[in-house]
């Protein structure tokens, strides 16, 4: 991003910064991921769907959640049919958001 070449990383980029940060071509973008409230919240919900994605896979330790899981390949329908469909949210969970 425009933010991060300016404050340093330009030269990661083989440009230099020193001739203006109009003349700076960027890779990406800079933005925000809402969040509210104390950061003990988010890392509950952090370790939460890492213990559940544990038991999902059978994993009882951290080095066997990164080399047990078997991924696999599903449908767009099998997507939107694994997610909440056919009701009104009338309150999110913190740790799902539609949209």
């Amino acid at each position: 991003s425009i933010g991060a070449m300016g404050q340093g990383s330009s030269d990661r980029y083989f440009q230099d910064a020193s001739k203006g940060i109009e003349k700076l071509v960027p890779e990406g973008i800079e933005g925000r991921v809402a969040c509210k409230g104390p950061m003990r919240n988010i890392v509950h919900q952090l370790v939460g769907g890492l213990r559940a994605s544990m038991g999902y896979t059978g994993s009882a330790t951290m080095d066997e959640m990164r080399t047990k899981p078997e991924f696999v390949r599903i449908t767009n329908a099998g997507m939107r049919e694994s997610h909440v469909h056919d009701v009104t949210i009338t309150k999110e969970a913190p740790n799902y958001r539609i949209g």
